[in-house]
């Protein structure tokens, strides 16, 4: 079986960085003030810029997949690869541009490459690792010799007004619920990829991918984060099953929510699954020197670090990398957006271990991945 190397990344964030007092500018302002949620939140997230890929009249520029590719041209601009190499093609998201086709062939189809295999992962950020397992397993097979892992995600077309304004809940209370709320001003938008293949650069760094452990606890939870669907005394009730789309669109199954006291619930599991990593010996504490661990808002991570610290297996946070604040929460694209940063940085020295982290809030699901510097 061959090793599998990450030998670059890429990125694209659209549009130019949108600071907190601009947000409205760009997803629009519910109802007729600005939401008495929002100071909170972003206090919580401690995000204070983000992109989107609208403008400020309310118009898309990008679809999913295209900002996918052009992460995906970057990091082939950034590797010693060219399109023609690329055999395999994995790509992740939460909710992309289509019921039907897939996302990995809208993103094909965007790039000049020929005759690829290609496979489509979707669920919320977890989806990132799940579309880099099935490319760094390829890989390992021998089935190819060079893949790309993209990440992308148009968070913002959700929230625009008229998304929440046709709601049951907004003509009730002329607002939106907390859970709403929260994802409205924590989300945005951008796009991440990663070459794989079965060799290292010779000319710089790579990361080869020692393993990737991640484990789904939807059994003991109920839905957490949800769209195209709303929950009805613990059951997900599709919009499809609605009498019609005006009557989805009133009981709110096309308003994304997330329930943060569950959020808070799954942090103990998610810190669980960390210690049984530990308790078998294939993290050390002491012998990694960077973490990347995507989260939603600081006030999460902040939970994790009691916890882990409580445990006696916290890393060093001097150790851990994060651009949150300045890049935003960019779900399945996160985890590229992150390493990309770190990649390039010059930060990372040959013998280095990254341990990384993304957690999914969507029905409890956990993975770490274990990269050595190369």
């Amino acid at each position: 079986m061959s090793d599998a190397f990450i030998t670059a990344f890429g990125e694209y964030l659209p549009g130019e960085p949108v600071d907190n007092d601009h947000i409205e500018d760009f997803i629009g302002i519910i109802g007729d003030q600005i939401s008495k949620y929002k100071k909170m939140v972003l206090r919580q997230n401690k995000i204070v810029s983000r992109h989107y890929a609208c403008n400020k009249d309310g118009q898309f520029e990008f679809t999913v997949a295209q900002i996918a590719a052009k992460a995906i041209e970057d990091a082939i601009d950034n590797s010693q690869a060219d399109i023609s190499d690329l055999e395999f093609l994995a790509t992740s998201c939460s909710i992309h541009d289509s019921i039907i086709p897939g996302l990995a062939s809208l993103v094909h189809g965007q790039l000049g490459a020929d005759r690829i295999d290609i496979s489509s992962h979707q669920s919320v950020c977890g989806s990132s690792i799940m579309a880099m397992r099935s490319a760094v397993n390829a890989i390992r097979l021998e089935e190819f010799k060079l893949a790309c892992v993209s990440g992308s995600e148009i968070a913002s077309r959700h929230f625009r007004p008229t998304f929440y304004e046709g709601t049951q809940h907004f003509k009730q209370e002329n607002a939106l619920p907390l859970e709403q709320e929260f994802l409205r001003y924590t989300l945005s938008d951008g796009a991440g990829a990663a070459i794989i293949e079965s060799r290292p650069n010779v000319n710089a760094i790579s990361l080869k991918v020692k393993w990737i452990k991640a484990r789904s606890f939807a059994n003991r939870f109920s839905t957490c984060m949800i769209g195209g669907a709303i929950k009805e005394e613990g059951r997900v009730i599709s919009w499809g099953n609605q009498e019609s789309l005006q009557a989805a669109i009133e009981k709110g199954c096309f308003a994304l929510s997330q329930d943060l006291k569950l959020v808070y619930e799954m942090i103990p599991v998610w810190v669980g699954h960390y210690l049984s990593l530990v308790e078998d010996g294939l993290i050390d504490p002491e012998k990694i020197d960077h973490v990347v661990s995507h989260y939603s808002s600081e006030s999460l991570k902040a939970e994790v670090v009691k916890l882990l610290t409580k445990a006696g297996v916290m890393i060093d946070e001097e150790k851990w990398f994060s651009n949150l604040t300045y890049k935003g929460n960019t779900g399945s694209a996160s985890i590229f957006i992150l390493l990309n940063e770190l990649f390039y940085s010059g930060k990372l020295k040959v013998g280095d271990s990254v341990l990384c982290h993304v957690p999914e809030s969507g029905q409890a699901y956990n993975s770490f991945m274990l990269l050595e510097v190369v």
